[in-house]
């Protein structure tokens, strides 16, 4: 089994690289909104009752992935460098796999923010993210995220083995995903 944990900031085109990756290896792609969407029509995911039911849902699902005789997972995130709590967190996962014999790849994506901006109204985006259709709330959202946490990691600050960063700014995600899958031999 291997576990590809795809993370980066809002609209840095996660979602879009998983897709993509999805159709050239045998993984299956559980992006982060998926649970969030699920959630959202009852409550919201700020509320300490969406957060929960979010975790819970994708808890559940990572437990019997892990458990699974599927070739593996692809995992999209958003991941705050600056509180424990997220690092702890991919730490969880990561072990809840490798417990079982996975291997895990850390893929992150970075791009520059007028690019992430563009992406954050696309088609594809909206079509698979409701909560982002509103496009003024949803572009406030990015831009106060990113002034509040760290979105991307510092150079040499992930010491994984298969680890790998990528400037996605100027590349399609066809093009990503056929660098990850060359690179981790997926």
């Amino acid at each position: 089994m291997k576990l590809v944990i795809l993370f980066g900031p809002q609209a840095v085109g996660k979602m879009t690289v998983g897709h993509e990756l999805e159709k050239i290896t045998n993984l299956k792609l559980f992006h982060n909104h998926m649970t969030i969407e699920l959630v959202t029509p009852f409550f919201s995911y700020g509320s300490e009752t969406g957060k929960r039911l979010v975790n819970l849902f994708r808890e559940e699902i990572f437990e019997e992935v892990s458990k699974s005789d599927l070739p593996g997972l692809i995992f999209t995130y958003v991941w705050a460098f600056d509180l424990a709590g997220d690092w702890e967190y991919i730490d969880r996962i990561s072990k809840k796999f490798e417990s079982r014999g996975a291997e895990i790849y850390y893929v992150e994506l970075e791009a520059d923010l007028e690019e992430r901006l563009e992406r954050n109204k696309t088609p594809h985006r909206l079509e698979h993210k409701p909560t982002k259709r509103n496009i003024t709330r949803s572009e406030q959202d990015l831009i106060s995220t990113m002034e509040k946490y760290r979105l991307n990691s510092h150079v040499g600050e992930i010491q994984k083995s298969n680890y790998f960063r990528i400037n996605n700014t100027n590349l399609s995600a066809n093009e990503v995903a056929k660098i990850i899958k060359e690179k981790f031999e997926l």
